[in-house]
């Protein structure tokens, strides 16, 4: 496996699909059933630089730093992913597309290379699809038609803590 290709549909709308996915302050929310990063400084717009930040682990530093490269919203965000430093940049995608019952997503993320690009995209993609199955549907379910979280949705849903920069 050099690439992780995971298509999930979801009963709702483009809209509030694209909110979950793209909001800095929701992705922790989702991103909480595998590492629990944080976008930081992140916002969908062609040349931001941001990163995502979780804690660290041995063998990572705990930031992955990325540059969006397109955007069309409510439909693509495509961004690049460097989880080392030196690390040739591998490429994300998310592809939204609306469906009779909702919006089927698309998660794929290409570039990996060598025995430990494939041991990278191994593990990468069993944690996106926890994050895909497991995380992204309990956050829909607590967020309103235009993306915003219902009034007492904190409390059902688990945040992570803050992960420390080091």
């Amino acid at each position: 496996m050099t690439e992780i290709h995971v298509v999930r549909d979801y009963s709702h709308s483009p809209v509030k699909v694209w909110r979950a996915m793209t909001d800095p302050a929701l992705i922790p929310y989702w991103t909480s059933t595998g590492k629990g990063a944080r976008a930081v400084g992140f916002e969908p717009a062609v040349g931001n630089k941001f990163q995502f930040v979780a804690k660290p682990m041995p063998g990572w530093r705990g930031i992955v730093d990325c540059e969006v490269l397109e955007v069309r919203e409510r439909e693509l965000l495509h961004y690049t992913w460097v989880g080392a430093e030196g690390e040739t940049p591998s490429h994300v995608r998310y592809l939204l597309e609306p469906t009779a019952e909702g919006t089927r997503f698309t998660y794929h993320h290409t570039g990996f290379t060598g025995i430990g690009g494939f041991a990278m995209a191994k593990l990468l993609g069993s944690v996106r699809t926890r994050m895909l199955t497991v995380g992204v549907p309990a956050l829909l379910a607590e967020l309103d038609e235009t993306g915003a979280l219902l009034p007492d949705a904190t409390r059902r849903l688990t945040r992570p803590s803050r992960p420390s920069r080091r």
